[in-house]
């Protein structure tokens, strides 16, 4: 049964679709007690998790049992905000319809980053990823609800071409879209009625965690959202900082205040990352001490240290992130693997809540709903990158002047690639290009 199953997901392409874009043949291909369903959707102004649970309910339900059969899981919850009301009803029902009694709801708290994998498997199971690890150590493995549902539309044979994302901040008409896989951003703005503000930038993701791209970025496997914001908003302003610049404010203004660390979701778990440590190293001039820089390693850059924490315009995230490269590059991995038995004393009392987070942020004016549109949305061409996902690009198997459809494989895992991922036609057309992306435009 497994082998059938991971196969079928392999074949599709499925990766993780709400966050780094791991392969999912290769997160299913082990033995757990446990299958979580990721649907905290914790990003303040995100809305497309909440959709997909209510709207594709009986696939997501579809592909979380299938997970459990691939891993042997016992018992599978399903991770989601009761405020999701039209999900949780939708859900239940499917539940119910379908007999899935080892399969069940779980209610999580309105806090900023609910969606950790780490903090999720805590708030639902009560266990402890050790250090370094993943769900897997612990007997759990999480996935996303839009790769769940992949999954359920990988035992048809369907590849994944088409992603769910809510385009919204300032635009005319917020809303969440189903959309060809490779559409530009561009055309995902207009769909929202172009934007309200000019000049302004736009995140990929969410507002703590989403990246800074260019209007002709195409949407891939993993876009979760796409935001606009006025050029001269402070998170812009903050991702727009020069390295060189944090770290300069690092070594001359911290006053080690502790803020960070007592909203670090990983230090209130019980690891030993304690940002304002790696700040006052910094701070000292303590290059050497590696056992100290070290633990950059178990940030997982959620952003809360300094979104939430640092009131000194700090940011230990972007410092803990630039170190996890240069240890890398000096051929220094993460030493520390504790296994945590139990969480700081005062964690309930740390939890962020979104709607503080999302005032902090100054982003209230934007917290409207972004309605799910039932059109089926057209494009004239896609550009599909060919590296979409953790692990070695996929190999385009077509070239220039081929006719596809959408659906078809048009570029493979590499000949002995550890880690990979199909690719599928969002579009069916003429292949206009193939370099690190495949073009397809419409015949």
């Amino acid at each position: 049964m497994r082998d059938e199953i991971v196969a079928a997901v392999k074949a599709s392409g499925v990766v993780g679709a709400g966050g780094a874009g791991f392969p999912t043949h290769i997160k299913i291909n082990a033995s757990v007690d446990t299958v979580i369903a990721n649907g905290a959707e914790c990003e303040p102004l995100l809305r497309a998790h909440q959709h997909i649970m209510a709207a594709e309910s009986m696939k997501m339900v579809l592909g979380l049992k299938t997970v459990m059969l691939a891993t042997g899981a016992r018992k599978g919850y399903i991770g989601l905000k009761r405020k999701y009301e039209e999900a949780t009803n939708n859900l239940r029902a499917a539940i119910k319809q379908m007999g899935e009694e080892e399969i069940e709801l779980f209610f999580l708290p309105d806090i900023y980053p609910a969606g950790d994998e780490q903090v999720l498997v805590h708030e639902v199971t009560g266990k402890i990823v050790p250090e370094g690890g993943i769900p897997l150590h612990v007997g759990v493995v999480v996935a996303n609800v839009e790769t769940l549902v992949n999954v359920a539309n990988a035992l048809e044979g369907k590849g994944v071409t088409d992603k769910y994302v809510t385009v919204g901040g300032a635009v005319c008409h917020p809303v969440t879209v189903k959309v060809p896989i490779g559409m530009k951003v561009q055309e995902l703005i207009d769909l929202a009625g172009g934007s309200l503000v000019h000049p302004y930038a736009i995140i990929d993701g969410g507002p703590m965690m989403g990246k800074l791209i260019e209007l002709d970025a195409p949407v891939t496997k993993t876009t979760g959202g796409i935001l606009v914001l006025p050029i001269d908003h402070s998170l812009i302003l903050q991702k727009n900082t020069p390295w060189q610049m944090i770290a300069n404010r690092a070594k001359s203004v911290c006053c080690n205040c502790l803020a960070c660390t007592e909203a670090c979701p990983r230090h209130l778990l019980g690891h030993s990352l304690e940002p304002h440590r790696i700040m006052q190293a910094i701070g000292r001039g303590q290059i050497g001490e590696s056992e100290i820089f070290s633990r950059a390693f178990l940030c997982s850059e959620c952003g809360a240290c300094d979104t939430y924490g640092c009131t000194m315009g700090l940011s230990p995230r972007r410092v803990n992130g630039e170190l996890k490269k240069e240890l890398a590059k000096a051929g220094i991995k993460n030493l520390h693997h504790n296994k945590p038995q139990e969480v700081h004393g005062s964690r309930e009392y740390r939890l962020i809540p979104t709607k503080r987070l999302t005032a902090r942020l100054g982003i209230s004016q934007y917290d409207v709903k972004a309605p799910l549109s039932e059109k089926e949305i057209s494009v004239q061409e896609v550009r599909l990158p060919l590296s979409q996902h953790i692990g070695a690009p996929a190999e385009a198997i077509v070239k220039v002047g081929d006719k596809v459809v959408k659906g078809e494989l048009i570029a493979k895992i590499p000949e002995g690639a550890a880690v990979g991922a199909n690719l599928h036609a969002s579009l069916s057309g003429e292949v206009f290009i193939v370099d690190k992306s495949i073009g397809i435009r419409k015949a």
